[in-house]
């Protein structure tokens, strides 16, 4: 299948270098020893450990520079002008609450393994974010977007990529790692590993069990041998060395599509996934269905695409209310 998967590209971003004081080792042992919780009793995501060891690194090395040696003398005065410095370099309200709630985790985690009598960041609070709504794609754009022709090898994969990310809602990482195994296209369902190791079953449309069928049966042609693609253990969306393509493949691929589509907004991934949800909450008005198709541990996360429905429904009322015109930028 020469020339029809996209190069993969590695995100391997690294931990931010330390430009000031090297932090003593009692402060990296703890935080080693809190990654590694995380990673092997948590199970998380080689993205969620790379986040949360960047902002622990950045507390470290601001706390070298200030001259502390052990966590016990961290306190809330010196984590709120952590905070403080951290807004001064330039991090936005969004990044510091991440960072800040690293640290609650991190401190919290040496609170319950005695290393620490109280959690320091009790009472401290980062900046607020402005909430953003989502962007989405109306229906018509989505067909659009998906239409893709499928006249060779590459267009199958693609047309099978999007039909399927559209279809149920899938982030990018569960794209980028679903095998074979867990699709049953006879029953138009896909088992689905989230965010914490969860399993959820999300259905697959009709259209995307077909663009699959399609895709699963170029790759039988281009491999004869059928040990190569009846495989379950293989990933159903390959990169050129055999594994899972790499998310900035597909970023990059989505990206060439909407152009090459004529679709002008700035597409990417989770775009597809906020709009089935917004799609599906539209036509079913059943929040707690849509929480539970995308796999949203706290329904409040579920809750912004009521607001996404709100705006559509203003807009039909505003045009089509006699009265109802409303001053622009008034909400």
């Amino acid at each position: 299948m020469r020339g029809m998967i996209v190069e993969p590209i590695r995100n391997t971003a690294a931990h931010r270098m330390s430009t000031g004081p090297t932090p003593p080792d009692s402060l990296h042992a703890a935080r080693d020893a809190f990654l590694a919780y995380l990673a092997v009793e948590r199970r998380m995501s080689a993205h969620t450990l790379d986040g949360y060891g960047r902002d622990l690194v950045a507390l470290c090395d601001w706390l070298a520079g200030q001259g502390v040696a052990a966590w016990a003398h961290l306190d809330g005065e010196r984590l709120r002008a952590f905070i403080a410095d951290e807004h001064r370099r330039g991090l936005g309200a969004a990044s510091l609450q991440r960072r800040l709630s690293a640290c609650r985790s991190f401190l919290a985690w040496q609170v319950k393994h005695g290393m620490l009598a109280a959690n320091p960041c009790t009472g401290v609070r980062a900046p607020k974010a402005p909430r953003k709504l989502p962007g989405v794609l109306d229906a018509d754009e989505m067909t659009q977007l998906v239409e893709v022709p499928a006249d060779d090898a590459l267009g199958k994969r693609d047309r099978a990529l999007l039909e399927l990310m559209y279809s149920s809602g899938l982030r990018l990482s569960e794209t980028c790692n679903l095998h074979w195994r867990e699709l049953d296209l006879d029953a138009g369902l896909v088992r689905v590993t989230g965010k914490g190791s969860k399993v959820r079953l999300v259905p697959v449309g009709r259209h995307a069990v077909t663009a699959l069928r399609a895709w699963r049966d170029e790759c039988a042609v281009a491999h004869p041998d059928p040990s190569l693609h009846t495989d379950a253990q293989r990933p159903v969306f390959p990169g050129r060395d055999g594994g899972p393509i790499s998310p900035r493949a597909i970023q990059l691929r989505l990206r060439q599509l909407a152009m090459k589509q004529g679709i002008f907004k700035r597409v990417h991934p989770h775009l597809l996934r906020h709009s089935f949800a917004s799609h599906v909450l539209e036509s079913s008005g059943d929040l707690r269905g849509v929480q539970e198709l995308l796999g949203h541990a706290d329904i409040a996360t579920t809750q912004i695409y009521t607001h996404l429905d709100f705006q559509h429904l203003a807009k039909v009322y505003d045009a089509a209310h006699p009265r109802a015109k409303r001053k622009h930028g008034k909400p």
